[in-house]
């Protein structure tokens, strides 16, 4: 709700208003009916007496609304407690199968606290209870992939995939830094991307792209980021090589693939630009003229790629930037429940082999 703009809000307020004073008048009927009928927005509805209206509000968020005073008397406020992030790295890592979970989640929560004081502030950055779960829970697939690895080695091996790709260049040596004062003498183990650089190369140079070390960083960077979350977000400035990065991650899939490598398959891309259509036109929207639905282009996108039993991985890309008012229903897409519910109540849950880009 605080992401509304204030405009948006006072008239929420006058809609709540009039539900709440609707449901002050309200008198059972004589058949014992518990409903009764009232005017909102110029039409006659039916008033359920069990209805209740709640919000949910995040004020320390960056981009957030402060909510109307006549929104808020309508409302009985609840704070809710700041969460133990210790204890919940604590039980995380032992239902992932972890040992010595104490002194591994004072770390991990040591290592996030730290970053959010030394670190540079961007708009990109998260090191938040969600971000600190989310590695978590990579760390315990890469532990049932590999019950032989260290649990301290696999946990390092985990940070470093879910956050050098995202620092900026001046974070890197304090990140790293951090990590080597909380995990002294362990050294970050290495995975072989020869055969995946060689064949980056390749593909820079069928695009007439000179292949510097920095592109090719960054394309590996998109593979082990891509490797450990469906949803994946590529900042930059304009001309700063985002398509490229991705296009030539494609190239490298479909090369491999074709060679008859195992793990990858071949990649469709689907582009589409999101504030080049309204949000009916990309999620959907219902015709009151008509009575009738219309499929949205995200939505017919999803369905079809997610329908598709072919063995090869589909990227819906969204290229354009980012802004709450298209984003926010992404939510339940880019965590992890993997859905996109739209407003006629559908959901469309997104399959393995369907990964968002943007």
């Amino acid at each position: 709700m605080d992401s509304i703009n204030i405009e948006v809000l006072s008239v929420v307020a006058q809609q709540i208003l009039s539900i709440l004073s609707s449901l002050d008048s309200l008198a059972y009927n004589s058949t014992g009916n518990e409903r009764s009928r009232f005017m909102f927005e110029g039409r006659m509805i039916q008033l359920v007496w069990s209805c209740g209206i709640f919000i949910t509000m995040n004020p320390g968020y960056a981009g957030r609304t402060e909510l109307p005073d006549n929104l808020k008397s309508m409302f009985r406020p609840i704070s809710m407690v700041v969460p133990d992030s210790t204890m919940i790295a604590e039980i995380t890592l032992f239902a992932e199968g972890f040992s010595g979970n104490k002194t591994l989640a004072k770390k991990v929560f040591t290592l996030y606290s730290l970053s959010v004081q030394q670190l540079s502030k961007q708009d990109h950055y998260d090191f938040g209870l969600r971000a600190l779960v989310s590695v978590l829970r990579y760390a315990g697939c890469k532990k049932r992939a590999n019950p032989n690895m260290p649990d301290e080695e696999i946990l390092l091996l985990s940070m470093n995939d879910m956050n050098l790709a995202k620092l900026a260049a001046v974070d890197l040596p304090l990140f790293k830094g951090i990590m080597a004062d909380l995990f002294p003498g362990l050294e970050v183990p290495q995975i072989d991307y020869t055969m995946m650089k060689q064949v980056v190369e390749e593909c820079c140079k069928d695009c007439n792209l000179q292949p510097a070390n920095f592109t090719v960083t960054k394309v590996i960077q998109l593979y082990e980021t891509k490797s450990s979350r469906h949803s994946v977000m590529i900042v930059g400035q304009t001309l700063s090589g985002k398509s490229t990065t991705w296009r030539l991650l494609q190239m490298a899939y479909n090369k491999l693939a074709k060679a008859g490598e195992p793990g990858f398959e071949r990649v469709t891309e689907y582009p589409l630009n999101p504030k080049a259509v309204s949000l009916g036109e990309l999620y959907g929207e219902f015709d009151l003229a008509a009575g009738e639905w219309s499929d949205g282009v995200l939505s017919s996108l999803m369905r079809m790629t997610c329908a598709d039993d072919k063995l090869e991985q589909k990227w819906i890309i969204f290229d354009g930037p980012v802004d709450t008012l298209w984003i926010e229903s992404m939510n339940s897409v880019m965590d992890d429940n993997k859905v996109l519910t739209l407003i006629n109540g559908e959901r469309i849950s997104l399959v393995e082999q369907v990964i968002r880009l943007q």
